[in-house]
């Protein structure tokens, strides 16, 4: 009996996801638990195991498209059943049914067209319009390789047009040379493959594509478009629902950092000898749940649609991590129940796997509250958005010496900026002054952090 595979809720609250990659066809066999499928859901890439051993029988859902939780990715069958594949047919096979489809259809493009022999070409293959198969086949341009921009996967007239432009400003390959008798190159390249005779057309002759991208250094190439997918498509739908439903409002403030890395260097050869590179963020995220315990206004959500406030008496601590394909939210759950030097060991073990792509999506959902480190990478200052559902976010500068007035003297001080972006409909400015107080002061005289240890 065929298997079926569906989206199942590999998160918290995930109700869709993104085709990322299939690593098997259809007609490939496979082992139960086997990898068959890559998926991107909010944060995390996911593999999917196969539920069988046996064959892949059909894939409904291609690469690039959303699935929704319970939609069918994928069939099954097992072990010594009998598959029927998706495929074009072997050279002396009869199909005349689809022999006659393939001939009425392009016959009835092109008058004077002539089919040859049974093989569909790959224009049988993609999804498209008769006037766009028809404008493919006067330009000569295989619609297998034109990247569909419709949603449901359609190649359309537009698409195949400016793969032609594209193709003739790519960079020169070698083309197959042309029939006799005028006639291009056949689409169909083994020899023994019956073939689609096509009269010539303007752009005959010319190179075929070796990719899909335009050189960025061809000749009157100005812009290049590329769809917005993966993380980055995530990442983008995540800001809009920020900013489209959280009215934001920041505060900003300044840190006495001066004690704090005197204190780090103080504790950094003992946390190194017990293997953990201690950074600032540990000591900062300690003194963050500390004021977060002080002020529960800033570990809440608002519930959309029962409009209840939600305080959270758990305090996991997101934190944002740049990664190559774009921003990851790792998740140090209980925070205020780890030491120090657990605590900074989670971080560095979190932060590596966000950049790495290798954490669990588990490990990047649930977050309470979320620090932003924009001072690792240079920034001074910025106005962070809102992870939601969190009512609050805190960006953290970079940590530099600075000339500063202290007594009526002037002194050489590390000085900290920190910006604090909150949710105006549950948090007042006021609120915001009174948490960012509360930081400066643990953050200033930060031997404060190690009296929870005594």
């Amino acid at each position: 009996m065929a298997e079926e595979l569906k989206l199942a809720d590999v998160g918290e609250g995930m109700h869709e996801a993104e085709i990322l990659r299939w690593l098997v066809q259809p007609g490939d066999r496979v082992k139960a638990d086997q990898t068959v499928l890559e998926i991107q859901t909010d944060k995390a890439v996911v593999e999917i195991p196969a539920p069988i051993t046996g064959t892949v029988s059909s894939i409904s859902i291609r690469e690039g498209q959303m699935a929704h939780v319970g939609d069918l990715l994928a069939v099954f069958e097992p072990v010594g059943a009998v598959v029927k594949k998706d495929e074009t047919p072997k050279s002396g096979e009869t199909n005349g049914k689809i022999k006659d489809e393939i001939k009425s259809e392009i016959s009835s493009l092109i008058p004077g067209l002539t089919v040859a022999g049974g093989h569909p070409s790959s224009l049988s293959r993609v999804r498209a319009a008769p006037a766009v198969r028809k404008r493919a086949l006067e330009l000569d341009v295989d619609l297998s390789l034109v990247p569909p921009s419709s949603p449901d996967g359609r190649v359309l007239l537009k698409d195949v047009e400016a793969f032609a432009v594209d193709r003739a400003t790519a960079p020169a390959v070698p083309a197959k040379s042309a029939g006799q008798n005028g006639h291009a190159a056949p689409l169909v390249s083994p020899p023994e493959a019956d073939q689609v005779e096509v009269p010539a057309s303007p752009l005959a002759g010319q190179s075929k594509p070796v990719a899909k991208e335009v050189s960025r250094s061809a000749p009157g190439v100005t812009e290049e478009r590329k769809p917005l997918a993966g993380l980055r498509r995530r990442i983008a739908e995540r800001m809009e629902l920020s900013w489209r439903t959280i009215p934001h409002c920041t505060a900003f403030d300044e840190v006495d950092g001066t004690e704090l890395v005197v204190l780090r260097e103080r504790l950094k050869a003992g946390a190194e000898k017990r293997g953990t590179r201690l950074t600032y963020l540990p000591l900062i995220m300690k003194a963050v749940v500390r004021v977060l315990k002080k002020h529960p206004m800033f570990n809440t959500s608002l519930d959309e649609q029962t409009r209840e406030v939600i305080y959270k008496y758990s305090y996991h601590i997101g934190l944002a991590t740049a990664t190559p394909d774009g921003l990851l939210v790792p998740v140090v759950r209980d925070a205020d129940k780890l030491d120090l030097i657990t605590l900074a060991s989670e971080i560095n073990r979190l932060s590596e796997g966000g950049r790495n792509r290798t954490l669990k999506p588990q490990e990047l959902s649930g977050s309470t509250f979320t620090i932003t480190n924009v001072g690792s990478y240079g920034g001074m200052s910025g106005t962070a958005i809102i992870n939601p559902p969190e009512a609050a976010i805190l960006a953290v500068g970079k940590l530099q010496e600075q000339c500063v007035v202290r007594n009526g003297q002037s002194v050489i001080r590390s000085i900290m900026p920190l910006s604090l972006s909150f949710d105006h409909r549950l948090i007042d400015g006021a609120e915001a002054g009174a948490f960012t107080t509360s930081l400066k002061e643990l953050l200033e005289n930060p031997s404060l952090l190690l009296l929870e240890a005594i």
